[in-house]
């Protein structure tokens, strides 16, 4: 990375880290929709077969262990709380799309010479409490003692 760019250049380099933000928020987004959505579904499963299965007067000491792993999963699920991860990433994409978008029509709305010192300045700011607002909600929640868990 130079030193002293011009303001087209440290533009760039901006909308290039605000990117990056908006890819690694999508990127962790999925991989949480993706795990609180098994743990949903198998949760449903196993309950599921779990009840069919003791009806099944032959198949009860299976469906006991089926409804075991369904309280267990329950018990986890609060402790890893996917969801509530997913919708953070969410909002954090959402924040550097926005940005993104502001940054990208400051250039296209300014003159040749580019945007000056001071706007970039105050869209660096907004990208950084990005940043430190994301971090701050993570920390914050994982040390939150998990929900109690209802099966």
């Amino acid at each position: 990375m130079g030193v002293g760019l011009t303001p087209t250049e440290t533009s760039a380099l901006l909308l290039d880290k605000i990117r990056r933000g908006h890819d690694y928020a999508r990127r962790r987004k999925e991989r949480f929709r993706r795990r609180a959505s098994a743990v949903k579904l198998l949760t449903l499963a196993l309950s599921a077969a779990s009840t069919i299965l003791l009806g099944l007067h032959r198949w009860t000491d299976l469906a006991f262990a089926l409804v075991a792993l369904v309280t267990a999963l329950a018990a986890a699920e609060p402790f890893f709380n996917w969801r509530s991860r997913w919708v953070l990433m969410e909002e954090a994409q959402y924040r550097f799309r926005r940005l993104s978008d502001d940054l990208e029509y400051l250039l296209a709305s300014t003159t040749a010479d580019g945007p000056t010192r001071h706007q970039l300045d105050g869209v660096f700011g907004r990208y950084q409490a990005v940043w430190d607002d994301l971090s701050r909600t993570w920390l914050e929640r994982r040390r939150e003692p998990a929900p109690p868990s209802t099966p």
